[in-house]
């Protein structure tokens, strides 16, 4: 595996990959963003509660300064806790109607994940290889 990314950096360049995975990341944090608010205001019963919303939306807007900041570390960090969305999905996908819903929300999780742990590889690599020079 470690072989199989080398040989993939080397070939499409490291500048480009951290710009792609970033674009991932942006992009699945952007949709997983809103599936979720959509999802805090459908638990909603006859009265509006903004608990509910804010339990969910909570953890990823912890992660925005990383996101904003473009720090490997964060990026991490983040794709550790799409886990929990990619886990609340396949719950979600379970229940009777909400198949699609939950397995769009674990799809965009991965897809979050696949992009943060591969933005924190290609963007530490890519400070040290800036550092080199």
């Amino acid at each position: 595996m470690r072989q199989w990314l080398e040989d993939v950096e080397a070939r499409h360049g490291i500048d480009k990959l951290t710009l792609r995975s970033r674009q991932l990341v942006l992009a699945s944090f952007a949709i997983l963003l809103v599936l979720v608010i959509y999802r805090g205001f459908l638990v909603q019963g006859d009265e509006f509660n903004w608990r509910p919303v804010v339990a969910f939306v909570l953890p990823l807007v912890l992660f925005l300064p990383s996101i904003i900041g473009q720090r490997a570390r964060g990026h991490a960090w983040l794709a550790f806790v799409s886990l929990l969305y990619f886990t609340q999905g396949i719950m979600l996908a379970t229940l009777p109607g909400q198949s699609v819903r939950g397995l769009l929300e674990a799809a965009v999780a991965m897809a979050l994940f696949a992009g943060c742990m591969s933005y924190a590889r290609f963007r530490s690599r890519q400070l040290r290889q800036h550092q080199t020079r």
